[in-house]
C-alpha cells in the first residue's frame, strides 16, 4: 500500500466512524484501519524484537516438575502453602497469585506470544524479509529444533504441590500460542514463510491439537464450565486450521454453538460464571475477548457466528454490548471490584474492534482506538492473548 493510499483509507475509515450510525467498513478497510492505527506500534516492537534470541522451555527447569527438559511445566496460580500444615499439600486462594510458584516456562511462552505475532505483523506491513526470518527462527526453536523444542503436550501444566503433577486446567497456558499459530497461517498464506518451514511447524501443532482432543487433560478442559472451555475451543479452532484438521475445526464450531454460548452467556449478555469470580471485571473482559476471537477465527459468510444466538436469545455480540459501557467508563462497573489489578484495566480489548467491524458498531471501534494497546503489568498482559489484531482482520485468511 502506498503512503497516499494508506493515509487516504485511514482518513476515510475515521470519517465513517465519526458519523453516528455509520456501519463499519468491510474487511479490507478494517485491515487498513488497524494498519493505520497500529503501524508505529507494530514496527517499533518488531524492531526491538529483532535483537531478541529465542528462549524456550529448555532454558529453565523446576525440581518440582515430573517432566523432562523439553516438557512445559507450570504451577497453579492461586495455590499456596497451608499455614496449618507446612510442607503439606497446597491450598487454594482464588484470585491471589502465589509469586513463589514456578513461572519461567509461562513467561517464556508469553515472551514468544509477544514477539512472534509482532514480527509477523511487521512483515505483513512492510514485506521486510528480516522480520519473517526472525519470526521463523523463534518458531523453529520452539517447535522444530531437537535441542530446544517443546514436547507437544501439557501433561505437567498448572501442577499443584502435593496434589497433582499436572491438570487439564493447565491447557489454558497455551492460549498464548493461538496468535502464534494465527501469525504462521497469515505468513504462509501471504508467502512470507517457506513451505518447508510451515510444514515443520505445522507438524508440532498437529501433534499438539491431537493431544488436546485425545488426552485426559484435554478432555477435562473441554467440558469446563467457564473461560477454560472457551480457551480450549479457541485453541483447537486456530491450531486445527493451521494443522489442516477440518474435523476438529467443525468440532470447535459445534462446541461454540452447543456449549459455550448457551452455557455461558446470560439473556442480558453478562457472563455469570465470570461475574462470580474474585476478579469479575478481568474475567468478563478476558472471556469476552476469547469468545470474540472464536467468532473471528471460525465465522464464514455462510455461518456468521457473530449473529448466532443461544436459546435465551443472546450471543457474543450481546456479551460485547453488555461490557461496552463498562469498558468505555470503568467507573460505571456495578459489580464487585477485582481483588487484584482492577486499577490497571481495561486496556485495549480486541472484542471491541472485532464486534465493531462485524456488527456495524463504530462506537466500539472509537473506544478501542483510545485504550492502552501495550499494558505493562504482567497479569494484564497474560490475560490479553490477542495483541496483534491486524492478523485477525487480515482479508488474506477470508479469501
Amino acid at each position: 500500500m502506498t503512503r497516499r493510499r494508506f493515509v487516504g483509507v485511514a482518513a476515510a475509515v475515521a470519517g465513517a466512524l465519526a458519523v453516528p450510525g455509520a456501519g463499519v467498513a468491510p474487511a479490507e478497510d478494517g485491515y487498513a484501519l488497524v494498519a493505520a492505527v497500529d503501524r508505529t506500534r507494530i514496527l517499533g516492537a518488531a524492531k526491538r524484537y529483532l535483537a531478541e534470541q529465542p528462549v524456550t522451555v529448555t532454558s529453565a527447569h523446576s525440581g518440582r516438575s515430573s517432566g523432562g527438559a523439553h516438557d512445559y511445566f507450570s504451577e497453579g496460580d492461586y495455590w499456596w502453602p497451608d499455614p496449618g500444615n507446612p510442607g503439606g499439600p497446597y491450598i487454594r486462594r482464588d484470585g491471589f497469585s502465589n509469586p513463589a510458584n514456578f513461572n519461567a516456562h509461562r513467561e517464556a511462552l508469553i515472551r514468544l506470544s509477544l514477539m512472534a505475532p509482532a514480527l509477523a505483523a511487521a512483515w505483513r506491513l512492510t514485506r521486510a524479509q528480516s522480520y519473517a526470518v526472525h519470526f521463523v527462527k523463534h518458531l523453529r526453536a520452539w517447535f522444530v529444533d531437537p535441542a530446544t523444542r517443546m514436547n507437544p503436550n501439557l501433561e505437567y501444566a498448572q501442577a499443584i504441590f502435593g496434589v497433582s503433577k499436572g491438570r487439564g486446567t493447565g491447557i489454558i497456558d497455551t492460549l498464548h500460542l493461538v496468535e502464534v499459530a494465527r501469525a504462521a497461517r497469515v505468513l504462509e498464506a501471504a508467502g512470507g514463510i517457506s513451505p518447508a518451514d510451515a510444514d515443520a511447524v505445522r507438524a508440532w501443532f498437529a501433534a499438539y491439537v491431537d493431544w488436546m482432543v485425545a488426552s485426559k487433560n484435554g478432555q477435562d478442559e473441554r467440558v469446563a464450565k467457564n473461560n477454560h472451555a472457551t480457551c480450549w475451543v479457541l485453541q483447537v479452532a486456530e491450531f486445527a486450521q493451521f494443522a489442516r484438521r477440518p474435523v476438529l475445526v467443525e468440532l470447535s464450531r459445534g462446541l461454540f454453538k452447543q456449549e459455550l454460548v448457551p452455557g455461558q452467556i446470560a439473556k442480558d449478555g453478562s457472563l455469570p460464571l465470570e461475574l462470580a469470580r474474585t476478579k469479575p471485571y478481568s474475567y468478563s473482559l478476558f472471556n469476552t475477548d476469547v469468545l470474540s476471537g472464536i467468532c473471528q477465527s471460525l465465522a464464514t459468510p455462510q455461518d456468521d457466528l457473530w449473529r448466532f444466538k443461544g436459546p435465551d436469545g443472546a450471543g457474543v455480540g450481546d456479551a460485547v454490548a453488555f461490557l461496552y459501557p463498562f469498558i468505555a467508563d470503568k467507573s460505571n462497573w456495578p459489580f464487585a471490584k477485582d481483588v487484584e489489578f482492577f486499577d490497571d484495566l481495561p486496556a485495549r480489548r480486541p472484542s471491541l474492534l472485532f464486534a465493531g467491524e462485524a456488527l456495524g458498531r463504530p462506537q466500539y471501534v472509537k473506544v478501542w482506538q483510545r485504550l492502552d494497546a501495550d499494558p505493562r503489568v504482567p497479569e494484564v498482559i497474560r490475560n490479553m492473548p490477542i495483541r496483534q489484531p491486524l492478523l485477525w482482520v487480515d482479508p488474506i485468511l477470508r479469501s
